[in-house]
């Protein structure tokens, strides 16, 4: 499977925590912080349809939310994940740069959201949207949970 089959994606390798601490540091505002999620909405590219499932498909968000994963040869979890919403989209992605390439026992300990409290983005967020978030934070809990139980 190709990288692009795979929901291949640049977050968890070269856009990283670092890096969004990096680029985050310099927002004075919630309307800077904006467009860097917008910016990482861009930088995530669309899932294939084949990887649109149902399975794949979060309930709890209002726009329409696809979060799925693999696991690789060496342990690790590879996540992608796609939204119908631009600002959802973004948020993905910083999620993804928290998650992706963590083994199930590392992701079951963290919290999948801490990465918006560092970036200093939980606290503006919209009810709804924090919702969303809780949804995809319980998903990648779920995962993790699946493969140290088995």
């Amino acid at each position: 499977m190709t990288e692009q089959q795979s929901g291949g994606h640049p977050f968890g390798r070269e856009i990283d925590m670092r890096e969004l601490a990096q680029r985050f540091a310099a927002c004075r505002s919630w309307e800077d912080r904006l467009r860097q999620i917008i910016l990482l909405a861009k930088a995530l590219p669309p899932l294939p349809d084949a990887l649109k499932t149902p399975a794949a498909l979060l309930t709890g968000c209002e726009n329409r939310v696809w979060l799925g994963h693999q696991r690789l040869t060496d342990g690790t979890l590879h996540f992608y994940a796609d939204s119908d919403g631009r600002i959802v989209k973004g948020l993905l992605a910083v999620v993804l740069a928290g998650a992706e390439g963590k083994t199930p026992e590392r992701l079951f300990r963290q919290d999948p959201l801490a990465p918006f409290d560092a970036l200093g983005l939980r606290a503006e967020l919209s009810v709804s949207r924090a919702g969303g978030l809780a949804a995809i934070a319980g998903r990648i809990s779920a995962i993790a949970e699946g493969y140290i139980k088995r």
